[in-house]
């Protein structure tokens, strides 16, 4: 019997003209899903969903309503809205569907960075409403560029980073000199980092231990002319000690993609501030990720109904 799989949340419409869908198409029945679902009722009779990022909250309520689904693939490399240990005791395989990282978000950190330091939102609205300014602005060569996290994306950042003539020092709680010597960085501890830095960039994941990472004390050593790049999580860096920083503009400005609350909530106080760019979790959703989200789905769906023990996102014990 075929699968029957539900592609959730495809806001984009861009799922339907991949080669993982066409692939899983000619094995499985597929409906997507371009808008939320109105409850679990839609998943009735599918047995399988691919779930866009973060964007359906997996309940144990939820998935006790959907007796019929027995794996959920799971794009992007969290799984922060599914219960894990409801999943597990219903039965539900939660398989990862990554297919390596997100680059998409490494290159998107060099548009903020740029974006930033060349004053290009500002110069644009100025230039729209008749005005010619023509400030001063600071390039990426020879800044030293702080990452805070070297997973792979922080690793990607590190080698794109020295293309531009950049310094680079970077921390993890895992990382050790030779590691970071072998893709161009120096290894300092996260205190040393921030002093030194003139853009720190944040791609740590976000876990307990990692919210709150950045909080009052870290920015408050931060040079004045110094900036700082959140494409992570938002709550790794203390929002509140943040806007305060800004507003009395003890560092020179911050570039943000991702934030406590999102969306953002109407008349938050960030939106109120001139020295900061502030985007809607642009990181991501790209042509390239949706391509390789579809082709890992494909893959961990496909291999799943082969019987292929296919990698899985488990409970934290």
């Amino acid at each position: 019997m075929k699968m029957r799989i539900a592609v959730l949340n495809d806001i984009h419409n861009a799922y339907e003209h991949t080669a993982g869908i066409r692939r899983l198409r000619e094995h499985a029945q597929v409906k997507i899903f371009t808008g939320p679902l109105s409850g679990p009722g839609d998943l009735k009779g599918f047995d399988a969903v691919i779930a866009n990022r973060e964007r359906t909250l997996f309940t144990a309520e939820f998935m006790e309503q959907t007796p019929e689904l027995r794996i959920i693939a799971q794009t992007g490399n969290h799984a922060y809205h599914i219960d894990l240990e409801a999943a597990q005791r219903l039965g539900i395989v939660i398989a990862k569907a990554t297919g390596g990282f997100c680059t998409s978000a490494g290159e998107f950190t060099f548009g903020l960075m740029m974006a930033l330091m060349r004053e290009i939102p500002w110069v644009d609205s100025a230039v729209k409403r008749g005005e010619w300014p023509t400030p001063m602005t600071r390039v990426l060569r020879g800044k030293t560029l702080g990452i805070v996290g070297m997973g792979n994306i922080g690793r990607y950042v590190s080698q794109v980073a020295q293309v531009f003539g950049m310094n680079v020092v970077a921390w993890g709680p895992r990382l050790t000199g030779e590691d970071a010597a072998a893709v161009g960085a120096q290894a300092l501890e996260l205190d040393d980092l921030m002093r030194q830095s003139d853009i720190v960039s944040v791609h740590a994941t976000l876990a307990p231990e990692s919210r709150g990472l950045i909080d009052a004390r870290r920015l408050a050593l931060m040079k004045p002319s110094a900036y700082i790049i959140n494409t992570a999580r938002g709550p790794i860096i203390d929002e509140a000690a943040l806007v305060r920083t800004l507003a009395e503009g003890r560092i020179a400005g911050a570039a943000l993609d991702v934030f406590d609350q999102e969306p953002l909530p109407a008349g938050h106080a960030l939106t109120g501030l001139s020295n900061v760019i502030l985007t809607s979790h642009l990181g991501w959703p790209t042509d390239e990720m949706y391509a390789q989200f579809a082709d890992a789905a494909a893959d961990a769906l496909l291999g799943w109904k082969k019987g292929i023990d296919v990698p899985r996102f488990l409970p934290h014990h």
